[in-house]
């Protein structure tokens, strides 16, 4: 047949085989490329592989080598069934038509879509190192760049849109369903998740959710002697303590142990302690401990004091604070073994105040709000809108928080309780509503107020 066909007809035929060609290498390239991540490609550069620095530079900008790609595919497509209907016309003539349909439906679909696709998928490293020079190449060819992009301006004519941006291609919680599956296909294991699961919400993490608060801060005065503060130091375990001028808000240093230590041996412990202080750091509790953490590595120090936007201090915070965030809780043995959420033989738990409200429905299932406040306690202060007793108690939809240990006003523990869902047509009234428990409106809290004999001493202090 082809010693019968005119040099038109040759030329024809070579033309739809080149197009088939460079249908099958784009086909390929464009799946390739579409599905190599950025991190992977930097990793095969780091490897010196052939190809890579190109490859890193298309997958950082996908807009720039995208819609060039899928153009040129298109007029390929098109050209070639073009050609392939007007050759099988001459050759078969009334049997052209099906012949062209079916070069064009089972061939090319075979032979140019699903094998370099599958391939592609197959060897996705060998296929973007292969694909990535040439398509380069392509994407930089000017009169094909200008026509892309002329085309794209048209279409946002028609449908107005701002085309594919640069940004995270994967989300947080994509991230996070792709560890799970790592974890059910044994992967990684579960621990490794979970600490995948800590550095993303480390990212998110202000100071004032991990600092110690001011009621719990532990100082001691600046005319203290080194032998007093160096007792207050054995006695509660601790390797510095913040040392107050006029009060809590006036910190004028970090008093080390080592540093009373060596005073002591030199016989100067009747000394006042500010003779030994070092500089004290400040950091405003919105500040993210992302940002604190590499701060704190470069200027060397392991603790600073956490101010409010009044400049008041607020609690303070330890380079271990910021590393359990990642790590988990770091106990050692002069830590009180404290749990944070016991439950309860009658199905509720019983959570520490300074626990956060987000961990507490992680931990309870529960839907508690979040807001201004960060802990449980602080949620019980918003609903209550008052100072609680020990043993109040308020409702929030579908679960009762108690008030436990209260003192002062300080709430040790809050309780947890789950309330069974109440059945249609009752709960619409206040005449059976127990009377232990208000709703969240005033009159409520009112009657859930629990009377006490003598009001309650405010033992606490913030140093």
């Amino acid at each position: 047949m082809l010693l019968a066909m005119t040099a038109t007809e040759v030329a024809m035929l070579v033309t739809i085989i080149t197009l088939l060609l460079v249908s099958v290498f784009l086909a390929m390239a464009e799946t390739a490329l579409t599905r190599m991540t950025r991190s992977k490609a930097q990793a095969l550069v780091e490897e010196g592989r052939w190809g890579s620095t190109r490859l890193l530079e298309l997958v950082s900008h996908p807009e720039r080598f995208l819609n060039a790609v899928l153009l040129v595919v298109l007029v390929c497509q098109l050209v070639q069934a073009t050609l392939t209907g007007v050759l099988a016309d001459r050759l078969f003539g009334p049997w052209g038509l099906a012949v062209a349909t079916f070069v064009n439906v089972v061939i090319v679909f075979v032979i140019a879509e699903a094998a370099p696709k599958t391939w592609a998928i197959e060897h996705p490293e060998a296929a973007a190192l292969f694909a990535a020079p040439p398509v380069r190449g392509l994407v930089r060819f000017w009169p094909l760049r200008i026509v892309s992009r002329g085309l794209i301006g048209l279409t946002n004519v028609i449908l107005p849109g701002k085309g594919l941006k640069e940004g995270p291609f994967v989300s947080e919680e994509e991230l996070l369903a792709l560890a799970d599956v790592a974890v059910e296909e044994e992967v990684i294991e579960a621990e490794e998740r979970e600490l995948i699961e800590q550095v993303i919400e480390f990212g998110d993490t202000i100071v004032r959710e991990v600092m110690v608060p001011r009621p719990d801060v532990l100082s001691v005065d600046a005319d203290f002697r080194v032998a007093d503060v160096m007792e207050v130091v054995l006695m509660n375990g601790r390797s510095r303590v913040p040392v107050c001028g006029e009060g809590i808000d006036d910190i004028v240093g970090i008093a080390y142990a080592k540093d009373l230590m060596r005073a002591g041996r030199d016989g100067r412990d009747t000394e006042p302690v500010t003779e030994f202080v070092r500089e004290a750091h400040f950091v405003p509790e919105t500040k993210r401990i992302a940002a604190l953490l590499p701060e704190m590595q470069a200027r060397k120090f392991h603790m600073a004091i956490v101010v409010d936007e009044y400049g008041g201090t607020a609690g303070l915070v330890t380079l271990e604070d910021l590393i359990e965030e990642l790590v988990g809780e770091i106990v050692d043995e002069f830590d009180v073994d404290e749990q944070m959420i016991e439950p309860q033989a009658d199905g509720s738990v019983l959570v520490q105040a300074r626990m956060s409200v987000d961990e507490v429905n992680e931990l309870v299932g529960a839907e508690l709000p979040e807001g201004d406040w960060d802990t449980i306690g602080g949620l019980m202060f918003h609903l209550l809108g008052h100072v609680p007793v020990e043993g109040e108690t308020i409702v929030h939809e579908t679960h009762r928080l108690r008030a436990e240990q209260v003192q002062g006003r300080r709430i040790g523990a809050v309780r947890v309780e789950a309330l069974e869902p109440a059945p249609d047509g009752e709960g619409d009234g206040d005449d059976e509503a127990d009377p232990d428990v208000g709703p969240p409106g005033r009159a409520g809290r009112e009657r859930a107020r629990v009377p006490a004999d003598d009001p309650p001493s405010d033992d606490s202090s913030g140093s």
